[in-house]
Formats: C-alpha cells, sequence, structure tokens
C-alpha cells in the first residue's frame, strides 16, 4: 500500500478550511472525494496544517495512502482531473516513507500575509489581498514585528476557540517588506496558533496607520490578554506558502 506525499494550492475562498465538516464543503473533503475516484475506496487525506476558512495555500502538503500502486505523476494529473471543479491544483506527488505524516513530521511552517495600501477598491485581486485605503509605513511595522520574535506567551494572539495546549510558541521570522505596491508579511515557526498570524496582521496594521508603535506591540505581547490585540485582520490575504521536513 504506498503511501503519497502531495503538494497542492487552492483558493480558500470557497471553502470553510482545510479541515472536513459536516455541513460546509473543505478543501480536505474535495481531496478525499478525489482520492476516492482513483483509488476504488475511501482515502484519509492528512494536511500538514488546518488553514482557516478563506485562507489560500501556494504549498500544502498532505498525505494519503493507496491500496493500488500508480505512479505518482499519474496520481497527480487523476487528481487534478477529478478536482476540476474546484480551485485545488495538485502540483506534485511523491511516494514517500509509510512512518511520513504530514503534519506530525513538518518542521517549519511559512506563511505570507498580503496587503494593499490604497484608496481605490480591487478589481482583480479582491479576496486575494488585505486592502487598507491609506498609507502604511511599512518601516514601523518591521520594527514592532521584531518584538514577537522569539519564544513568548501568545494568549494576545490566540483565538479564543484555539485548542493548543499552550498559548507558547517560537516565532522564528516575522518579516514586513514592501513589494511593488504591497505590504508582504512573512512568517515562518515549527506551528501556530488558532488565527495567530492574522491577529498580529491586524495588530501591525494599527502600527502602518501610526495608531500603534513598537513599544504598543511589546506591550499588547506582555499583556497576555486577548483584549489587547488589535482587529484580526481577514483571512482574504493570508496563504500558506510552504511547509519544511528533514531531509
Amino acid at each position: 500500500m504506498p503511501r503519497y506525499k502531495l503538494t497542492i494550492e487552492y483558493d480558500g475562498a470557497p471553502f470553510c478550511g482545510w479541515q472536513r465538516q459536516a455541513d460546509q464543503p473543505s478543501v480536505q473533503q474535495a481531496m478525499e472525494e478525489a482520492a476516492a475516484r482513483i483509488n476504488g475506496a475511501h482515502v484519509d487525506v492528512f494536511g500538514s496544517g488546518r488553514t482557516d476558512s478563506g485562507v489560500h495555500a501556494l504549498g500544502q502538503i498532505a498525505h494519503m495512502d493507496f491500496e493500488k500502486d500508480i505512479r505518482p505523476d499519474k496520481v497527480r494529473d487523476a487528481m487534478n482531473f477529478h478536482l476540476m471543479k474546484h480551485p485545488i491544483t495538485v502540483l506534485d506527488a511523491q511516494i514517500c516513507g509509510d512512518d511520513f505524516h504530514a503534519r506530525f513530521d513538518a518542521m517549519r511552517r511559512e506563511y505570507l500575509y498580503r496587503l494593499i495600501d490604497r484608496r481605490p477598491k480591487l478589481a482583480l485581486e479582491r479576496g486575494r489581498v488585505w486592502r487598507i485605503p491609506v498609507k502604511m509605513d511599512s518601516d514601523a511595522m518591521h520594527r514592532a514585528a521584531q518584538e514577537l520574535i522569539g519564544s513568548h506567551d501568545f494568549t494576545t494572539f490566540r483565538d479564543k476557540q484555539c485548542q493548543a495546549q499552550s498559548p507558547v510558541k517560537t516565532l522564528d521570522e516575522l518579516r514586513v517588506s514592501r513589494v511593488g505596491s504591497e505590504i508582504h508579511v512573512t512568517a515562518k515557526a515549527r506551528s501556530f496558533l488558532h488565527r495567530q498570524i492574522r491577529s498580529i496582521v491586524g495588530s501591525l496594521a494599527e502600527v502602518g496607520m501610526n495608531k500603534w508603535d513598537a513599544e504598543d506591540m511589546a506591550m499588547a505581547l506582555g499583556a497576555r490578554d486577548r483584549r489587547e490585540c488589535g482587529p484580526v485582520a481577514p483571512p482574504d490575504g493570508l496563504y500558506l506558502v510552504s511547509v519544511h521536513y528533514e531531509a
């Protein structure tokens, strides 16, 4: 029974998130239905992380076991055929070891959040970037972001419904840079709390609009109080970029 490692991209807008739900369409459900058509029986598809409703992916990783032994490129193409009605694409499929687990073996996850600070409404990128209609200070946002690097109690930036056992996470990198007409926030860590990135980005936006500064960000972190978080950024601009594993 071969195990396949998949690299997947998707537009999260039509879905309730990665994880299968009883009454809402999910990426996992679409993937499992496509896999079952190829395998001839139900297939569990395990993702590297549970992206929220509306969150996109450029490099989600998943694994699944087939009863049939099929060439990886054939699996990729067959999955894409059966996913044709969904905004989901399998970019790559590889045979991996039976002990590989997309979620538990992940060593680092990288996310990108896209903002655009312009007054005119979006025509082409609607639903894929957060538009803020005033000019933002991206340098100030980057300086404030450095207050969050390292291992901290991130209760302030943790959703109340988060099921993680501890609010302590280690943020390896948090970078804010201007890229053309956009502002990009890049976050790297082994794992994140529920809505942690969107909570952080919402607070960084307060800095960009000169409502907060780096000291305010540090104080919000130190408060360990959800009420001290800035407005939570919408899911539109958030992308799971890549997941890294040991060689």
